[in-house]
């Protein structure tokens, strides 16, 4: 009976020990939000299996930063242990600093200070751009769509001559004798700017 029980505690012992020593699921597709010492707005993904990828993407004042990092912390122990105090660890360093991307080649934290030196997060990329960049180039667009049909316009307004009466004669010489006659009363008579128009109608009248 007592060779029995011990038989059970032996069995026990092992199964726990099994448990202790088998890794915990690892952090995957999650996001950790942070604010920089400066206050810009970051948000933190981690993706991967053994070879972990981690894109930082920021925002501050119109401005919008990213930058991506590398590496194998699985072969970390404490990190299998648990993922989540790790990127933690890694979100408390970034909030000291006032830029996420700047002068952080590598990433480093305090549970994995021993680990080989392929556990550590290196960055791989970064890049910058103005958040309304699409925004500005549209409105240029815009305004220079409407200037050109405003150019349109005032091109057609200006290029239409008026229409100005024409004189028909009915004789050649009678004609030209009333014309004479008729723009001297009109330049004794009327404005220098309606000359031809009063000559028209008093040509009309005198017949």
């Amino acid at each position: 009976m007592k060779s029995f029980a011990l038989f059970l505690v032996v069995i026990c012992g092992m199964g726990g020990l099994g448990q202790k020593l088998k890794p915990k699921k690892r952090s995957n597709g999650e996001e950790i939000n942070f604010r920089t010492k400066t206050k810009d707005v970051c948000t933190m993904s981690m993706n991967g299996d053994e070879e972990m990828k981690l894109r930082i993407e920021c925002k501050s004042q119109g401005m919008s930063y990213w930058c991506e990092f590398t590496g194998k912390p699985s072969v970390c122990r404490a990190f299998r242990n648990n993922p989540k105090i790790y990127w933690n660890q890694i979100a408390m360093e970034l909030r000291k600093l006032p830029h996420a991307c700047k002068s952080t080649q590598v990433l480093k934290t305090t549970m994995c200070q021993k680990a080989p030196t392929e556990a550590l997060m290196k960055q791989i990329a970064a890049g910058m751009e103005p958040e309304d960049l699409a925004n500005q180039d549209k409105s240029v667009q815009k305004t220079a769509t409407s200037m050109r049909g405003a150019g349109k316009s005032s091109v057609k307004k200006i290029g239409k001559p008026p229409m100005l009466p024409l004189i028909k004669p009915t004789q050649r010489g009678q004609g030209s004798e009333n014309e004479t006659e008729a723009m001297k009363l009109a330049r004794e008579h009327c404005w220098e700017s309606l000359h031809g128009f009063c000559s028209y109608i008093i040509g009309i009248f005198r017949g």
